[in-house]
């Protein structure tokens, strides 16, 4: 076996290296590699930490891994952070270790909850100049990993838990260990193909003890199992070199199938904590008796005897249960009587795909105690630890114990809970300001009351024990899904967020504390959970569709707070609409009353979203049983040329396309990749007839890139997938000036094409690798707005880029400069301990080749104010000029024109107001100072 896994890791180094290769030329040989993006926020809500690492002498100073934000490093307590992954070829993060005595950082790549969006990794990073530079050592097929431990005592011995691939079997999981500082490793536990580790913890008096779990879990696209008879608890007693399994049946600790996560804090070297998530289901109890009617009481409900049930009962199961109000007592027993509907479909009408998942009443968090370096094991609460974990402790997991009092437990599930007793009795120190999702605590043995809490809103830090909390938000590192923009001048972005809801502000904004002095941060929220798409009334931007997972969505006026909740429900006697998390939402661009959602079937509302109207067939595979949502469509498009011409994709395959609204459908993916997430169909905003359909193979850990465009409306489809590298693609965009322009978002980068995909150019000039999941267009501005998973949003002007297929052919080429405000006060400051201030004007201009080029600045009559040689690139280049005359014969004659023409206070003549001419070779380009 470990032979195998040898020459797998030796395989996909080199795949690895080849790709960083290609990467790399690709990069530097790309024409829009000095394309400037700017972040533009948010950052208040901050994204999902998955550690943090703490200088043990100096608390004030660490590291905070972000799933798919990377890594960020603080030595001012939080007040702000730096990034030291904007270099690294991956923001997927899993797990932080620092060598705090010579500084060396080992990342983990890839996250390990295992969540939907949870991306995967390349291996283990490390940096031994504190982040300026990255290699990678090695575990290059590992996906995703749980924990890294260093030997204190050896810092060249590491201690790697692979939890590995999310949703299919691999050999490459399981702990793993380098002596020699990641050279070279070997495999010191392996489970089987579907179990990995999740966590280890070292005895923190004794670097040779250290414990394991092991998690055995099966993630599909429809279904979720998160526990195996292979979760368990090992132990090494020889710094990780042997392990032996401690939790067997009879020592205290549960064992069998439904064991799920488990996390580990060990206080020494003979006690050890362990918070296991227990899907066992808890034993039946006596039902409470209740005089109001209960679903379990019409699962199996006779038709007589329901007919004998009193209305007033009935209706006030629908009124509780949330029924649409046209089902009445009447109305639902007339169905009965004439045998369209049974007393059952009372029961599974509220019985949808998510059910399983988020009602089975498992036993959930339990805490463990071993005293004996767990030989034996005890529970150490009698009652349940209710809302902890529910169905769902997959995604936890947290656990830290204060290692000078064994007794002060800290655990992180939906609350955060702290207990002083040894796990007996606990109390929530989920405070204001604090996210409900905890993924990682750090506690301090010295300085008591003093934790780091990362969670899916960021870091949080307490001095008194959770009493109080501050919020350390300063990163841009939201998890968007979607973005959007309105017509506003100047326009406003709106995006849906991982477990952060749906939030909106200026394109303008940059990232600055002076909101903090009058509490009006520019961007605001809409809606929590996890956000999803958006729609903006293009005739009033007050007016905004938005919402959260699985469908829930509402339509609202910003300005007058008006809400109206938007969930359709199946009718009664039907299946129940399949969702998927991210539901798709589509205002028709023909009339901006008509509002199109995708379940398993189309909807479609005209009257914007008040009531809806079925106008498809399942257009899915039809689904598959499990605890996920599954055969769900996943993309909408309607044809700007046409009103009901309209394409969807599902997240089995399918696209299907109606030219008539939905009276008659044709499948047209039979000859595409099948059984895929189809992340995007777009229908041509340039042809009526060309459709581009893009499709992501993450959720079957296949990382290949599938885009295709049709011209005949898919009757027959062309790959454009060029020369992309291996990345899932999430979005294409089509400019709306230039047909053969598109734009192309993967899960690690964004491209651009000038030739209809025939070749790609890397596009991230300020953005670091990561998830690309949504992008659109101000037409106006011409700005391109750019969702990250990971990094919130950025903008790029591409109105450059536009103008490409007209002047590539040129030796060069200046675009439009922007007008510039004329100021008195350039070339001053407030006082001595101001900035003075500094005008400039960026000169967007083209080049063939790379070289030396000439920019000279002149007058209408061509009088010479200022001159420059540039070392121009291939391709897109950008000048800052600053404004200034140093022509001397420039200056007379101005001084001439106007008397009151001077300097300014720093010595520079600057432009007087005017129009002037910037001249690159034979191209001109005028511009204005007003």
């Amino acid at each position: 076996m470990y032979q195998n896994q040898t020459f797998i890791m030796k395989k996909q180094y080199f795949l690895w290296l080849f790709l960083c290769l290609f990467l790399e030329i690709n990069a530097q040989t790309s024409l829009v590699k000095n394309v400037p993006f700017v972040n533009i926020g948010p950052t208040i809500m901050s994204g999902r930490i998955v550690d943090v690492d703490v200088n043990p002498n100096k608390p004030t100073e660490f590291y905070a891994a972000y799933a798919s934000g990377g890594l960020w490093f603080t030595n001012n307590n939080g007040t702000s952070f730096t990034s030291v992954t904007e270099n690294a070829p991956t923001q997927n993060m899993g797990d932080v270790a620092v060598d705090w005595n010579n500084g060396t950082i080992w990342i983990g790549t890839g996250e390990s909850n295992s969540s939907r969006s949870s991306y995967a990794g390349i291996g283990i990073l490390k940096s031994i100049d504190k982040g300026k530079t990255w290699q990678n050592v090695g575990l290059k097929n590992s996906q995703h990993i749980g924990r890294i431990i260093i030997n204190k005592n050896n810092p060249n011995e590491v201690v790697v838990g692979v939890i590995g691939n999310l949703y299919t079997p691999n050999a490459e999981r399981g702990i793993f260990k380098t002596s020699d500082g990641g050279k070279t490793w070997k495999s010191v536990l392996f489970i089987d193909e579907n179990t990995g580790v999740i966590d280890i913890s070292a005895s923190p008096t004794n670097s040779n003890i250290l414990y394991a779990a092991t998690w055995e879990r099966n993630r599909k696209a429809w279904n979720f199992d998160g526990d195996g008879e292979n979760s368990a608890i090992y132990k090494s007693t020889d710094a990780g070199e042997t392990w032996s399994k401690l939790t067997i049946e009879g020592n205290g600790f549960p064992t069998g199938d439904g064991i799920g996560r488990i996390g580990l804090a060990a206080f020494n070297d003979d006690i050890i904590y362990a918070l296991l998530d227990n899907q066992f289901l808890r034993p039946e109890e006596v039902k409470k008796e209740s005089e109001g009617l209960k679903k379990d009481d019409l699962r199996n409900m006779s038709t007589s005897d329901f007919l004998k049930l009193e209305n007033k009962k009935l209706n006030l199961y629908l009124k509780e249960n949330d029924f649409d109000s046209k089902y009445t007592a009447e109305s639902v027993k007339e169905s009965v009587k004439k045998g369209k509907i049974v007393p059952n479909d009372l029961v599974s009408y509220l019985e949808d795909a998510n059910f399983v998942l988020l009602n089975s009443e498992v036993i959930g968090a339990e805490l463990y105690k071993s005293v004996d370096g767990g030989k034996t094991w005890y529970k150490t609460h009698e009652n349940y630890l209710d809302d902890v974990y529910s169905s769902y402790g997959y995604y936890f997991g947290t656990i830290a114990v204060n290692t000078s009092n064994e007794n002060k437990v800290y655990i992180g599930g939906v609350p955060l809970l702290k207990s002083d007793n040894g796990g007996k009795t606990f109390t929530s120190i989920s405070k204001d300001n604090v996210h409900s999702d905890h993924q990682s605590i750090w506690v301090n043995p010295i300085l008591q009351g003093h934790l780091i809490n990362g969670n899916d809103g960021g870091i949080n830090i307490t001095y008194d024990d959770g009493d109080n909390w501050i919020k350390n938000n300063q990163p841009a590192v939201g998890q968007f899904y979607s973005v959007n923009v309105d017509n506003q001048k100047p326009y406003n972005v709106y995006g849906g967020l991982q477990d952060n809801g749906v939030w909106y502000g200026p394109s303008n904004y940059e990232a600055s504390k002076r909101w903090e002095s009058n509490g009006d941060y520019p961007y605001k929220s809409i809606g929590g959970g996890d956000g999803m798409q958006v729609q903006i009334d293009n005739r009033d931007h007050n007016v905004v569709y938005a919402g959260s997972q699985f469908g829930y969505y509402y339509r609202v006026n910003l300005k007058t707070n008006e809400r109206v909740n938007i969930h359709p429900k199946h009718e009664l006697g039907d299946s129940p609409y399949r969702y998927n998390w991210q539901t798709p939402i589509l205002l028709s661009p023909h009339n901006q009353d008509i509002l199109y959602m995708g379940a398993n079937k189309l909807l479609r509302s005209m009257d914007k979203g008040e009531t809806f109207d079925v106008i498809s067939e399942d257009l899915t595979t039809g689904g598959k049983k499990g605890n996920v949502p599954y055969g769900t469509l996943t993309a909408i498009s309607e044809s700007p040329f046409q009103f009901g011409f309209i394409y969807v994709g599902s997240d089995d395959g399918y696209v299907n396309v109606t030219i008539n609204g939905g009276g008659s459908w044709v499948r047209i993916s039979d000859n595409l990749p099948q059984g895929l997430w189809v992340s995007r169909v777009i229908a041509s905003q340039h042809e009526k007839e060309r459709v581009y359909v893009t499709i992501n193979g993450y959720r079957n850990d296949d990382f290949k890139p599938y885009i295709f465009v049709s011209e005949n409306m898919g009757k027959s489809w062309e790959s454009i997938q060029g020369n992309l590298p291996n990345f899932p693609i999430n979005v294409v965009k089509e400019d709306p000036e230039d047909e053969n322009t598109l734009y192309l978002g993967t899960d690690n980068e964004l491209y651009v094409t000038f030739d209809k995909g025939k070749n790609w150019q890397v596009f991230s000039n300020g953005i670091p690798k990561v998830a690309v999941h949504d992008l659109v267009i101000q037409k106006e501005a011409k700005d391109l707005v750019v969702g990250t998973h990971g990094r919130s949003i950025y903008k790029a002007n591409v109105s450059a880029l536009q103008q490409f297929n007209k002047i590539k052919d040129k030796n060069s080429a200046i675009f439009e400069i922007p007008t510039i405000r004329y100021s008195s006060r350039w070339g001053s400051s407030w006082g001595q301990w101001y900035d003075v201030n500094l005008p400039s004007v960026t000169i967007p201009f083209y080049a063939a080749n790379e070289g030396n080029l000439k920019i000279t600045i002149s007058t209408e009559d061509n009088l010479e104010l200022n001159q420059y040689q540039v070392k121009a690139e291939k391709g897109f280049n950008y000048f800052e000029y600053d404004l200034s005359v140093v022509d001397k014969k420039a200056i007379i004659a101005l001084t001439k024109k106007d008397a009151s023409y001077k300097k300014a206070k720093n010595d520079v003549y600057y432009l007087p107001k005017g129009k002037y001419i910037v001249k690159i070779g034979e191209e001109k380009q005028v511009f204005e100072v007003k």
